[in-house]
C-alpha cells in the first residue's frame, strides 16, 4: 500500500483528494495534506481524516510518506519536488511540471540522485478516445501524417484570475499556453512527433493579466508534417470545446468535447471490424470527463513504483511539453521562428 501526500490544497487538488482519500486507486490510500494556508489544508485534512500541515518539514518529520503529489502553484512546482525527494519521496507534480527548463532538469536530476521516481501530470493521454488514437497511429493506420491541430477554446474571466494573485502572472503560472493548454501541447507532440520549429502570436484579450489569454502557434514536425494550436481562454459565454485533429494520407480522426473525451470524426482508407463501433464503445469516458483520466493516471502510477515499471509520463516526457511551450513564448517575444532544441533567451516563464 502507498501511502500518498498532498502539498497544495488549492483548486486542483479536488480531484486528486477525492481519488486517494475515498480509497479510489488500488494499493493507494492519502496520509496527509499540506499548505501554506493551514484553514486550506485543514478543511481535506478534516473532510479525508487525515493530519494536515502548513509546513512541509513538519509533515515528513511526523508521516510516513511514499508519495506526494505537488499541486502547488506551477511556479513553485520545482522547488517542492526537489524538496520532497531530498526525502526520498516519488514525485507526481501536476502540468506544467515546471516553468523553466532549468528547474526541469534539476528535478529530473535530484529524484535519480535520490532513486525517487518522477511523475508529471497528463491525464489526457488516458481519455478513452485517446488511448484509441495512439492505438491507431502505432498501428500505422494514419501513413504518413500531414497535420495535427488542437484547439482550446474555453472561458476564463477576470474573476476566475483575480481567485488567486499568482494565476495569469510570469512567476508562478503564465497564460492559456502554459496553463489551460499545455495539456493539449502535451498530446500534439505525443501522437505528431518531435517538433522541429515553431513561430507564435498571442494577445491579452480580455482579462488584465501579464500573460496572454489568446495565442495561436504554427508548428513544423521533424516528420515534414505541420501543426496548428488555438488557444484561448476569451471564449464567451461559455467554454467551448478541447480538441486534437489528426490528419494522414490514410486516414483522419478528430476528438473533441470540452476536453478531448468525444471522437467526433473517424475514417480510414482501410477499415476494421472495430471502426464501426468506436464512436459508441470509446467516444465519451465514463463516468466524467476529468475523473476517469486521472484514475488511469494514478494506477499508472502505482503500477510503475510498485512494479519497478517505466510509466508512460515520467520526468522527461514532461520536459518535452515544457520545452515545447518555452519555444512558442519565446517565439512570441522575439517574433521570429524559433528552432527546437534550444535554450530559451527571452521567454517571460517563470521570470520573476
Amino acid at each position: 500500500m502507498l501511502k500518498f501526500a498532498l502539498i497544495g490544497c488549492g483548486r486542483i487538488a479536488k480531484k486528486h483528494a477525492e481519488l486517494l482519500g475515498n480509497n479510489q486507486i488500488e494499493n493507494a490510500k492519502l496520509v496527509a495534506v499540506c499548505d501554506i494556508d493551514i484553514e486550506k489544508a485543514k478543511y481535506y485534512g478534516t473532510k479525508y481524516n487525515v493530519p494536515f500541515f502548513s509546513d512541509i518539514d513538519l509533515m515528513f518529520q511526523n508521516t510516513e510518506i511514499d508519495v506526494v503529489s505537488i499541486l502547488t502553484e506551477s511556479g513553485n512546482h520545482a522547488k517542492h519536488a526537489i524538496k520532497s525527494a531530498k526525502y526520498g519521496k516519488h514525485i507526481v507534480v501536476e502540468k506544467p511540471m515546471a516553468l523553466k527548463l532549468d528547474d526541469a532538469e534539476e528535478m529530473i536530476q535530484t529524484c535519480s540522485e535520490n532513486e525517487c521516481k518522477l511523475f508529471v501530470v497528463k491525464q489526457n493521454r488516458f481519455n478513452l478516445p485517446v488511448v484509441q488514437l495512439r492505438k491507431a497511429l502505432d498501428a500505422g493506420r494514419f501513413g504518413k501524417l500531414v497535420m495535427g491541430t488542437v484547439r482550446v477554446r474555453w472561458c476564463r474571466t477576470q474573476e476566475y484570475y483575480n481567485q488567486d494573485k499568482w494565476r495569469g502572472t510570469w512567476a508562478l503560472d503564465g497564460g492559456v499556453l502554459a496553463n489551460q493548454a499545455s495539456h493539449h501541447i502535451d498530446l500534439l507532440q505525443w501522437i505528431m512527433g518531435e517538433v522541429e520549429s515553431v513561430y507564435a502570436k498571442s494577445s491579452t484579450a480580455l482579462v488584465d493579466i501579464e500573460a496572454e489569454d489568446t495565442a495561436v502557434v504554427i508548428l513544423k514536425f521533424r516528420n515534414g508534417a505541420l501543426g496548428i494550436i488555438e488557444a484561448t481562454t476569451a471564449v464567451r459565454p461559455n467554454d467551448l470545446e478541447g480538441s486534437i485533429s489528426i490528419l494522414g494520407e490514410k486516414g483522419t480522426v478528430e476528438i473533441g468535447g470540452f476536453a478531448v473525451n468525444e471522437i467526433t470524426h473517424w475514417n480510414f482508407v482501410d477499415k476494421i471490424n472495430e471502426d464501426i463501433n468506436i464512436k459508441q464503445n470509446y467516444s465519451v469516458n465514463p463516468p466524467n470527463v476529468y475523473g476517469f483520466g486521472h484514475l488511469e493516471y494514478y494506477n499508472d502510477v502505482v503500477h510503475s513504483i510498485l512494479n519497478n515499471k517505466k510509466s508512460l509520463i515520467d520526468g522527461f516526457e514532461g520536459k518535452k511539453s515544457l520545452e515545447l511551450i518555452s519555444a512558442i513564448y519565446e517565439s512570441i517575444e522575439t517574433q521570429k521562428e524559433v528552432f527546437l532544441k534550444f535554450h530559451p533567451q527571452k521567454c517571460k516563464l517563470g521570470i520573476k
